[in-house]
This record gives structure tokens, sequence and C-alpha cells, in this order.
């Protein structure tokens, strides 16, 4: 029996990295760990499309890796481990590409986390959005 994880696909900001995902994002993630030697950043860098080429990525994984919408490529089923390779090519720290997932600037993002992390109170479900 599979468990069933539709079920968080209604908590804001939560993505679940599930079999599916996992097998999605297969090419995306083993492009991102490609990135782990100093030859492939360049390459990558050098000419970001035509590297991706290499990779059998969707359409949609190759535009959320050239637009930079990591909440995309975890959408995708791109895990945030093998994302940051992606944000250390990119000269990026874990929390400056983290807050691009929310809607907030780094140093709020970072204040937040500071606080304890998301305020427990607030919006919880998806279904609950637009009846507040």
């Amino acid at each position: 029996m599979k468990p069933d994880f539709k079920q968080f696909d209604d908590i804001p900001g939560t993505t679940i990295f599930t079999i599916q995902r996992a097998q999605e994002g297969f090419s995306l993630n083993q492009f991102c760990m490609s990135l782990r030697k100093e030859e492939n950043r360049k390459k990558f860098l050098a000419n970001e499309a035509e590297y991706l080429k290499d990779w059998n990525l969707s359409k949609e994984q190759i535009q959320a890796v050239l637009d930079r919408n990591f909440q995309q490529m975890l959408d995708l089923g791109g895990n945030v481990y093998f994302l940051s390779k992606i944000f250390a090519t990119d000269g990026l720290s874990y929390v400056q590409a983290v807050s691009t997932m929310t809607d907030m600037n780094v140093e709020e993002y970072k204040a937040m986390m500071l606080a304890g992390g998301r305020n427990v109170e607030g919006l919880r479900s998806k279904k609950e959005q637009g009846k507040k």
C-alpha cells in the first residue's frame, strides 16, 4: 500500500519529495550533481541552454533552471539538496536562494528563520486561502 502524499499538497509553502517527484526529477537532479565538478560549472555558465541539452530534461525543467525558478524546480522533481549545486554555482548562499521561494527578501527571510520560522498562526491550508 502506497502512502497518500496528496494530503500534503494543501499545505502552503510545502513540497514533499515523493517517489513520483524523484522519478520525474531524476535527470534534473543528475544535472545538478554534475555541477560538483569545476569544469562542468564553467561549461554550464558559459552556455547554459547548450549544457542542459545533455540531460534529458523536460522543457519545463529547462525553463525553470534558466529562470532560476527554484520552486518550479522543486515542483518538477528537483530535490533541494541537489538544487543547492545551482545555488553554489551562482554564488548564492542557501538563505539567498531559499528566500526566492517566499514573498520575502533575504533580510526578512533571515529574520523570520532566526525568530523560529514561520508563525504557526495564519494560512495553514490552501483551501482556506480565499476564505479569510
